[in-house]
């Protein structure tokens, strides 16, 4: 069966994260995910470690890029020393226009770069971790010094997971050659992608480091239509319709078009982006489609459509929190058949 992930909305603020993090353990969750977006993705993760006991918490993901691995290496290993080996690191690149106009950081080729940033993420945390002397050198990372008074050291769970966000085959690749598992984007989470483009690209990556696809995780950021009652189902639909027509305007997006033979769709957005036609782009997206990207159905039975879209495919997925805890106890149902308990 599945562990099951939580998901924190990005509006979600660091004075909201602990009630948010109690009340998903509260219900059965395997993992709380926060992101990296309105609000610092560690200072998230540390105020739901800090309120919570058993639940995992990671990144979904980190904005790498504009951080030093040296800065993450240290955030994570203090989360991980914190938590008693909660703590799951994900990592993604964003995309160059952000990269370079939002947080002003250098843009070079991703793929390679994502290379590097995890190789010197993992010889940092094995100095931390054994005293190794630290010597790595990459085109875009060198780390040669460490000295004993800013090593942290030894922690009793070094073994810290490193996700990557991924969408294009050579991430994607890289995820399967260098990462513990690949965290999927929304728009790349229908059966049919994940069995005839992620799982395949991922075996590549994990065949080049002589690694087994089964050492490598995948978790599914699908979106998910869910509620008490048709009412709220229906609602759910229309805003992940909403959802989606926002993110398939962005042309980085469009492989999952491409394989439906949707293009066409993604231009369409696309232009209304430029003439600011905000309003219109659910009319995009019609419900073949929707049901195709989102998983929709009550409480009663969405456990039993998320098993039949993705058994086999994976073993760890998003759920998300409802918006009105009086639904918490049915929602707990049906995390709780997700999980086969």
């Amino acid at each position: 069966m599945f562990k099951v992930y939580a998901t924190t909305p990005e509006t979600m603020s660091p004075g909201e994260i602990a009630a948010h993090a109690q009340r998903a353990e509260a219900m059965g969750y395997d993992g709380l995910n926060v992101p990296d977006a309105l609000h610092d993705g560690f200072l998230l993760s540390a105020m739901a470690l800090n309120a919570t006991e058993k639940i995992k918490v990671g990144t979904g993901v980190l904005v790498a890029f504009p951080r030093s691995p040296m800065m993450v290496a240290i955030a994570a290993w203090d989360l991980q020393r914190m938590s008693g080996g909660r703590f799951e690191l994900g990592l993604g690149t964003q995309v160059k226009g952000n990269i370079e106009k939002r947080y002003s950081t250098p843009w070079t080729a991703p793929v390679p770069r994502m290379r590097e940033y995890i190789g010197s993420l993992r010889a940092i945390f094995d100095s931390f971790q054994n005293g190794v002397r630290l010597n790595y050198i990459g085109e875009n990372y060198q780390f040669t010094k460490l000295q004993p008074f800013f090593n942290p050291g030894p922690i009793e769970h070094p073994e810290l997971p490193i996700f990557m966000g991924a969408v294009g085959p050579l991430m994607t690749a890289l995820a399967g050659e260098v990462s513990d598992g690949m965290i999927t984007h929304p728009t790349n989470t229908p059966p049919r992608y994940i069995r005839e483009v992620a799982l395949p690209r991922l075996e590549k990556g994990a065949r080049r480091a002589g690694r087994s696809i089964d050492e490598v995780n995948l978790i599914l950021g699908a979106l998910v239509a869910t509620g008490k009652d048709k009412q709220t189902l229906m609602a759910e639909r229309e805003k992940q319709r909403q959802l989606l027509g926002f993110l398939y305007s962005t042309p980085s997006y469009w492989p999952s078009l491409e394989l439906f033979a949707w293009q066409d769709k993604g231009e369409q957005l696309l232009q209304m982006t430029r003439e600011g036609n905000w309003q219109d782009m659910v009319k995009v997206i019609d419900d073949e489609m929707l049901d195709q990207f989102v998983p929709s159905g009550s409480y009663d039975v969405i456990a039993d459509v998320m098993k039949e879209r993705y058994q086999g495919l994976s073993t760890m997925i998003n759920f998300p929190l409802p918006d009105d805890p009086s639904d918490d106890v049915a929602a707990a149902k049906a995390i709780a058949a997700l999980q086969g308990r």
